[in-house]
């Protein structure tokens, strides 16, 4: 059964995940599905994208599906992992994605919706960046998305705390673009959706394109990345990893010993 919804009307494509019963966490099977989604509105009639989640929801997604993270000793976040495959298909793809959120937003779902081009929220959804709570090490590129859309020290912030904050705190920082009454959301979203669809396609493409190398664009020295590497490898064969997990599952506050 397919975990998305994908509609297409006037040049404006909608994919909506419905998930709700693991309130959209971002298991394999519903980023294949998005993908899908997306794949198949890669047309030249398409002009702009919306990713939403039902209406009504009260989370938008949880994250990564923590169910399908190894337990230890394995790296959960490479290059192939579901998350990083979504993220470059949104980065990736040629036209404008609007990502229209009701709801709270967790973990992984932040960085989908930060992978997103333009981001209009209810003023009553809230957004965490989680990994410090599951002692995961969030991936290089993840990182760099994050930096992408908040600054250095509010980034550290929400990343260190893991806490939520809310729509009209995420406008301040420049984290999202709108946060809006919940009863204008849809409204509000298609209306920058028809903005933009009547606006030249190629070169909206060209000026995605531009950006999203010109973002990228970071001199890593070899010897800094692998240093980098081999200390996430340390924190995944580390006990407070395990301990994170557990604690997820088991619905406690997890006790971290830095071990």
């Amino acid at each position: 059964m397919a975990l998305v919804e994908k509609t297409f009307n006037d040049g404006i494509g909608t994919i909506t995940l419905n998930d709700q019963k693991n309130l959209n966490a971002l298991s394999t099977h519903l980023v294949d599905d998005i993908i899908a989604a997306l794949k198949q509105l890669k047309t030249k009639e398409t002009r702009v994208v919306i990713i939403r989640a039902p209406e009504g929801v009260k989370v938008w997604s949880a994250g990564h599906d923590v169910k399908e993270l190894p337990t230890g000793m394995i790296d959960p976040l490479t290059y192939n992992d579901p998350l990083r495959r979504l993220v470059r298909e949104l980065q990736f793809f040629p036209h404008p994605i609007i990502a229209m959120m009701e709801g709270s937003v967790w973990g992984g779902g932040c960085e989908l919706v930060m992978s997103c081009d333009i981001l209009i929220a209810s003023d009553k959804s809230t957004f965490a960046i989680t990994p410090a709570k599951l002692g995961v090490a969030y991936n290089l590129s993840g990182v760099l998305n994050f930096m992408q859309n908040i600054s250095f020290p509010v980034m550290k912030e929400i990343l260190f705390t893991a806490q939520p904050i809310s729509a009209q705190r995420a406008v301040q920082i420049g984290m999202i673009n709108h946060a809006v009454p919940v009863e204008q959301l849809e409204e509000v979203t298609l209306k920058m959706a028809n903005v933009i669809k009547k606006n030249a396609p190629l070169s909206i493409s060209v000026i995605k394109e531009e950006m999203r190398v010109l973002a990228k664009a970071f001199p890593l020295n070899p010897e800094d990345f692998e240093k980098i590497q081999g200390n996430r490898r340390v924190v995944y064969n580390s006990a407070d990893f395990k301990e994170g997990v557990s604690a997820f599952f088991e619905k406690r506050t997890p006790v971290y010993k830095g071990e």
